[in-house]
C-alpha cells in the first residue's frame, strides 16, 4: 500500500468528478474555500466546478482531464472534489491509473466510486470522509475534526477514532450551526453476530475497503472492481474489513446489491461488515434494515456492526481505503483503529 501524507499549508485542488456546484450552493462553497484558507491551506479551483447540466458538472472526459491535471500537478497536494452526485463512474475509462501519483483523494457518496476504484487499481490509499463543503463551519465537531490527524498520518502510524455522542438526523442547509451539522440524536452503535443475534460487544479487523453502495456497486464485474487482484497485488492477503454507506437504497434494493457483491466474490475473506447510518431510509413491506444486516451476517458467517459514524448522517470518521483497520464496539459506543501499513 502507498499512503499520502498531508502537510501543513498544503495546497488543495478542487475539481469535479461527479456533480458541479449549482447556483443555489455557490455561497456555501465560497465559505468552505475561505475557511480552508483561514486554516492555512491554499485553494486551487478548476472552473469546471461551477454549474450543473444533465446530472453532472461537465462531460466525463473533461472531469477526467481535470482530475488528472490536478493529480499530476506537483504543486497540488490533495484533491477534494466539491461533493458527490450520480455519475462519477463515467470518468473511470478515461483515467490512466498507472500514472496516478500518491496523493490524497477525499470525499464520500458518489466520490467513493472513484476512491474505491483508485485504491483497488493502484494500491494508493484514499480517504472516505466529509466533503469540503461540510468543513465550512467556524469550528468542527470532535469526530469530523479528526480528518486532519488521519490524513497527516505517517506510514506505519496508528490512528484511533472514537464514536460520536450525537448525530444529525436531517440536513438543513438553510440553518447551519457553528459546526454546520445539527447534532441532535443520540449515537448508538449496534451489532449482530454470525447467527443474527444482537451483540453488546463486537470486534473484527482486516484491510479496509468500502464506500457508498448506491454507486460503488456499479464497479462489480468491471476492471475497476477487482477486489481479488487488489488483495494479491497490494496486500499480504489479510481479510477485508468492509464499510458500507447506504444513501437512498430501500431495504430490498440494498439486499439485492449485497447479494450481488457476494456473488461477485467481494465478500470472500471478509472479516466482517460495518454499515453507517442510512441516509434516507425506506423499508419495503416489513423487511427492515436490521433484517438485512441479520441476513448478511448469517450468510457470511461474520459479525455486522451498524449505525457507525460515517456516511450521509454526520458526523463521520475518516476511513482510509487500503489501511489495516480494527472496529470495536462495547455497548453502544466504539472506536476505529487504522494502521498505515
Amino acid at each position: 500500500m502507498k499512503y499520502p501524507v498531508l502537510l501543513d499549508h498544503s495546497t488543495i485542488g478542487i475539481t469535479p468528478v461527479s456533480n458541479g456546484i449549482f447556483s443555489e450552493a455557490e455561497e456555501m462553497f465560497e465559505q468552505a474555500f475561505k475557511r480552508m484558507e483561514e486554516r492555512g491551506f491554499k485553494i486551487v479551483l478548476n472552473e469546471d466546478i461551477w454549474g450543473q447540466k444533465k446530472a453532472r458538472a461537465v462531460s466525463a472526459e473533461k472531469r477526467a482531464a481535470g482530475l488528472v491535471q490536478m493529480m499530476t500537478d506537483p504543486n497540488i497536494d490533495v484533491i477534494m472534489p466539491p461533493w458527490g452526485g450520480h455519475l462519477a463512474v463515467e470518468l473511470l475509462e478515461y483515467l490512466d491509473f498507472d500514472k496516478l501519483p500518491t496523493k490524497w483523494l477525499t470525499g464520500y457518496s458518489d466520490i467513493s466510486t472513484l476512491l474505491l476504484a483508485v485504491t483497488l487499481k493502484t494500491g494508493i490509499a484514499t480517504a472516505h470522509m466529509a466533503n469540503i463543503v461540510d468543513l465550512r463551519g467556524n469550528h468542527m465537531d470532535e469526530v469530523t475534526a479528526r480528518w486532519l490527524d488521519v490524513l497527516s498520518g505517517e506510514p506505519g502510524q496508528q490512528i484511533i477514532q472514537t464514536s460520536s455522542e450525537r448525530y444529525q438526523l436531517e440536513w438543513d442547509h438553510e440553518h447551519p450551526t457553528d459546526i454546520v451539522f445539527n447534532l441532535t440524536e443520540k449515537t448508538e452503535w449496534k451489532a449482530v453476530d454470525a447467527k443474527g443475534h444482537d451483540l453488546t460487544e463486537a470486534r473484527f479487523e482486516g484491510r479496509v475497503l468500502g464506500g457508498c453502495i448506491d454507486t460503488m456497486r456499479h464497479l462489480i464485474g468491471t476492471p475497476y472492481g477487482d477486489v481479488a487482484a487488489f488483495r494479491d497485488n497490494h496486500t499480504e492477503g489479510e481479510d477485508i474489513l468492509w464499510y458500507i454507506d447506504v444513501s437512498e437504497l430501500d431495504t430490498v434494493d440494498l439486499k439485492r446489491s449485497l447479494t450481488q457483491m457476494k456473488y461477485a466474490g467481494w465478500f470472500e475473506s471478509a472479516a466482517g461488515v460495518m454499515f453507517g447510518r442510512v441516509g434516507k431510509p425506506s423499508v419495503k413491506e416489513d423487511y427492515t434494515y436490521k433484517n438485512v444486516y441479520q441476513d448478511l451476517a448469517q450468510e457470511l458467517g461474520k459479525p455486522v456492526i451498524y449505525d457507525v459514524d460515517f456516511g450521509h448522517k454526520p458526523p463521520q470518521m475518516a476511513i482510509i481505503n487500503g489501511a489495516y483497520g480494527m472496529i470495536e464496539m462495547i455497548e453502544d459506543k466504539g472506536q476505529l483503529t487504522q494502521w498505515f501499513k
